[in-house]
């Protein structure tokens, strides 16, 4: 295995994930690159939301205000190069991507090649899970790689 995908949204828990995916990479001396799929931006209609959850614990600009989906993958863009940073490893590769998350996420390793996933789950259930669906759910299902799947919880 020589080339692994770690996909993080922007949960503050994404650095539990970030952290344990790298941590495998370098076991097996794997290229490493982070992706982060950016959903559909439509949904969010007030400029003072931010539809990416977190973003203001990896970022100085506070609330995401964005008017398009390419101000939005460029501050996806910048926050996966903080993540890079914060792993002190300029060898790490990035990637932003549009569209449903499990499905971007199946195409890219489709597309690139990666021997494995690391991704994480929120553990969601009930409504919530009916919902918003499963993404770690949904890669499992559709994978023809292997998963390294990363437990956590919202109050981590």
């Amino acid at each position: 295995m020589k080339k692994i995908l770690i996909a993080i949204d922007y949960n503050p828990t994404a650095k539990n994930i970030l952290e344990a995916g790298y941590s495998l990479a370098k076991s097996m001396s794997a290229e490493v690159t982070l992706l982060h799929v950016v959903a559909d931006y439509t949904y969010y209609s007030s400029l003072d939301y931010s539809p990416i959850l977190g973003f203001d614990s990896f970022s100085n600009l506070g609330v995401l205000q964005t008017n398009t989906l390419v101000e939005l993958q460029n501050a996806a863009m910048d926050y996966l190069m903080k993540m890079k940073e914060f792993l002190k490893d300029d060898t790490i590769k990035t990637l932003v991507k549009d569209g449903d998350t499990g499905d971007a996420i199946i195409a890219t390793v489709e597309e690139s090649g990666f021997d494995i996933i690391v991704l994480g789950t929120h553990s969601r259930s009930g409504l919530e899970k009916i919902l918003m669906g499963s993404v770690a759910e949904k890669v499992l299902r559709h994978s023809t790689v292997p998963l390294f799947i990363i437990p956590v919880k919202k109050d981590e």
